[in-house]
């Protein structure tokens, strides 16, 4: 069993492993003291960096980047490295015809596929941007209706297209 630490020692300020910091041994006293005794360190007068915050455009294309990638299956095409495109045999004329889509399976996908998606649903997200831009009531009224119009488009046109894609991928979807 081990011994019990004095309550007295406790108290005076020493932890109970602080044999290292009061050593007995002369060496390590030395070699502990005689380097500061004729070297200084130096003063040293550091500026800390100073960052400035990009702009909201930047962030925002950043953002818009990072979501774009997020959704067009980016972490999937690195992992999985699947071809850029597919292709398939005619059955009438024997030739090699390109595919886009990878039918009948919802969790793979082609490049291509995957950043056609994706940027649907960037042109979307866009949609909805310019839809906020045109509420603004300091901009003259041709461009809210620029604007709006703009943006339904993109909204409309984004959805229409990701109905048609899924329904390309799977298609007894919602029939």
């Amino acid at each position: 069993m081990a011994p019990k630490a004095d309550p007295q020692s406790l108290t005076a300020g020493n932890p109970p492993d602080s044999a290292a910091q009061t050593s007995m041994d002369p060496l390590f006293h030395i070699l502990k003291v005689l380097p500061y005794s004729f070297l200084r360190p130096p003063r040293l007068r550091l500026k800390l960096p100073s960052l400035t915050l990009p702009s909201p455009m930047t962030v925002f294309a950043l953002v818009l980047l990072t979501y774009f990638m997020v959704v067009s299956g980016f972490v999937y095409d690195v992992i999985v490295e699947p071809p850029g495109i597919g292709s398939t045999q005619d059955p009438a004329t024997g030739s090699v015809r390109p595919v886009v889509f990878l039918p009948g399976r919802v969790n793979g996908q082609y490049i291509i596929e995957g950043l056609s998606s994706g940027f649907m649903f960037v042109l979307g997200g866009i949609g909805i941007v310019l839809l906020d831009l045109a509420l603004d009531k300091n901009r003259a009224k041709s461009v809210k209706v620029s604007y709006a119009s703009a943006g339904i488009s993109s909204v409309v046109i984004a959805y229409v297209m990701s109905m048609l894609f899924i329904r390309i991928k799977i298609p007894a979807y919602l029939r």
